[in-house]
């Protein structure tokens, strides 16, 4: 397996997100309004209509770096969005909406230095980010400068409740852990967490721990030191442990022969191994084990059945980008740009356009809990099949947003 296949791989858990291939981006500030639009995105906002504002958006995002494939696939779910929202005319209510894009290459420091400076040209909405740290710096700059924030695909579940400024258009770690849960039958239920022993496995055992446990389950834990090669030991006592359910956090280039090793001990016949299902270029790097994980799933494109995910997936393709992992997080965020321009005339009336707003979006329904602006989404469970050479994601079950939901946070 080449290196890129196991680069890919390490992205494949439930909270990871790695390197992959880097992609091109138009940082010009304009976005392509040229799909396919649709209703408002709100059932109060009026669409088209001459502009007699302008209100500036800034996206910081990652143009370039180790997460830039994801950066794209955001960035053309944004653009599809806000076309969506507006009708194809980047006005709402009269307003015409202006995005400027910044590279955060990835870097924490790049994208507060990129924040702080559309901040100071008075810029009152900023979105984007994949990577959690700096989701969670942007939020503090948020709070600090009283701007609206909206963060893109990172994870992070502290994001959840920071501060009243700050959203999420993306789903959380634990509305990850929760959807795992879907595997489980009946009570009391033993689950081991497989894990290498770093600050990332342990952080997914305490969230396995904090969601399943809360409901029931049993759950232990094999930690597998972070330079080990040989995983033979380590899947033996998953064999000895006897779960009804494996959940499998991993990351690194160690990926490919902590699966081989699964397989050859039989630990895929003791109990369902769940972990969670990463972008396209990834479902061709597990090889033959492929058919035996169950995946958890934050969207595929053919997971969802409706004609708004139809339309940003056919938006994506005449844009000449591809539908993937993250497009429903900029797509959704393209659709709350639009609704807190739309209903509100400055950052407190765009916070209260956001909080408790109930809307269709490309997964279905979304609401944005008003209490700590948890965005409440339908999940999914999947497994891959063979076409051809390739491997390809089939839907097994929908898990409505409301069996997920992560925990109300008490920050905010």
């Amino acid at each position: 397996m080449g290196s890129s296949r196991l680069i890919a791989l390490a992205a494949v858990t439930a909270f990871a997100l790695s390197a992959c291939a880097p992609s091109e981006s138009d940082d010009s500030g304009e976005g392509d309004n040229g799909s396919a639009g649709g209703d408002a995105g709100s059932e109060t906002a009026a669409a088209g209509g001459e502009p007699t504002e302008t209100v500036k958006v800034g996206i910081i995002y990652s143009e370039t770096g180790p997460l830039a494939a994801y950066g794209a696939q955001y960035k053309a779910g944004l653009e599809a969005g806000i076309d969506y929202a507006t009708e194809g005319t980047g006005v709402i209510n009269g307003k015409e909406i202006e995005i400027t894009y910044r590279d955060d290459t990835g870097n924490q420091d790049t994208a507060i230095a990129a924040a702080k400076d559309l901040i100071g040209q008075e810029y009152q909405i900023l979105g984007g980010t994949i990577v959690s740290g700096i989701a969670m710096a942007m939020a503090e700059q948020a709070e600090q400068n009283e701007i609206l924030y909206i963060s893109g695909p990172a994870a992070v579940d502290g994001l959840t409740g920071i501060n009243d400024y700050t959203f999420r258009s993306g789903r959380q770690s634990l509305q990850d852990v929760a959807t795992a849960g879907s595997f489980l039958e009946g009570d009391s239920q033993k689950v081991v967490v497989f894990a290498q022993d770093n600050a990332f496995g342990q952080g997914n055992l305490a969230a396995v721990d904090a969601i399943l446990g809360a409901q029931g389950a049993e759950v232990s834990s094999v930690l597998v030191p972070e330079d080990a090669t040989e995983f033979t030991p380590f899947a033996t006592q998953l064999v000895d442990a006897d779960p009804d359910m494996i959940f499998v956090a991993w990351a690194g280039a160690s990926s490919a022969n902590m699966w081989q090793s699964l397989e050859q001990q039989q630990v895929f016949d003791v109990a369902p191994v769940v972990t969670g299902l990463g972008d396209s270029v990834t479902f061709d790097a597990y090889g033959p084990v492929a058919e035996h994980i169950s995946f958890l799933n934050h969207y595929f494109p053919g997971a969802p059945d409706n004609e708004i995910n139809d339309t940003m997936v056919a938006a994506i393709e005449e844009a000449g980008e591809t539908p993937d992992l993250f497009s429903p997080d900029g797509f959704v965020a393209g659709q709350m740009i639009v609704q807190a321009v739309a209903e509100g005339d400055d950052v407190d009336g765009m916070i209260a356009a956001l909080e408790g707003w109930t809307f269709d979006g490309p997964k279905g329904e979304y609401t944005i809990r008003e209490s700590d602006h948890a965005l409440i989404q339908d999940m999914y469970t999947a497994k891959l099949v063979a076409d051809g050479d390739s491997w390809v994601p089939e839907l097994i079950d929908v898990v409505p947003g409301a069996d997920v939901a992560p925990p109300e946070a008490t920050g905010k």
